[in-house]
């Protein structure tokens, strides 16, 4: 963790256990890694997160999207079963662990960034690999819109990130959306992240986890506009 991350809260626990695993979902720069950074200091956590400096494709895939999508999209397939894989085996029967993905949410990329061809091969690759994900106790998705996801990404300054464009957000949005829409799977939390500071807001940081410990099934929403 970065010595800038904020203290840990004082909340009241007494008959409350936060949820032994949680998977936090949502489109490029909503502030996925930073809450899963954030919850981990605040319950003593490990912490699981994409590693996406490893992928040697992503700057091609920047650069020439067409060109350079597949090999993009089955790196981090790969990359994220591994994962997976090595979450289950340290600990199966007692998972207290908080990841900023969710394995399932895989497929929604490789449809935006794939072509007909590509996207069959990458489906029966995901399809051969047979994952067993455990199931969450929470998922909390993220949502924003494409406006300020623009503006966070241009705040975080990655080289890479800036050839990414408004259309491709709004593409990633729309696929996120329809997949929540239905999604069933594990108790899940949809958090209105457009107006919130994830990263240095106190207030809407613990407005959330105090949200979060009471939640056991079902769907939930979070908009802190309504907690003020």
């Amino acid at each position: 963790m970065s010595d800038n991350t904020p203290a840990t809260l004082e909340l009241d626990m007494r008959g409350r256990k936060p949820p032994g695993y949680i998977a936090i979902e949502g489109p490029i720069g909503v502030g996925k890694t930073t809450l899963a950074q954030r919850l981990a200091r605040q319950f003593n956590y490990d912490v699981l997160l994409e590693e996406a400096d490893d992928n040697p494709f992503l700057e091609r895939f920047y650069q020439n999207k067409a060109e350079a999508a597949l090999a993009t999209q089955l790196f981090f397939l790969f990359q994220r079963a591994q994962k997976i894989q090595d979450l289950r085996q340290k600990d199966i029967f007692e998972p207290v662990r908080v990841s900023d993905f969710l394995i399932e949410k895989d497929p929604l990329f490789a449809r935006v960034n794939l072509d007909s061809d590509e996207y069959t091969l990458y489906d029966k690759v995901y399809k051969q690999l047979t994952i067993d994900a455990p199931i969450p106790d929470l998922v909390i998705y993220l949502q924003a819109s494409p406006d300020r996801l623009l503006e966070r990404i241009e705040r975080r300054g990655i080289a890479r990130e800036g050839r990414i464009d408004k259309h491709y957000l709004e593409q990633l949005n729309e696929v996120y959306s329809d997949f929540f829409h239905y999604y069933d799977v594990a108790p899940l939390l949809i958090v209105n992240a457009n107006e919130i500071d994830l990263a240095r807001g106190e207030s809407d940081f613990v407005q959330l986890v105090d949200y979060l410990l009471d939640i056991r099934s079902g769907r939930h929403y979070f908009n802190p506009t309504f907690f003020g």
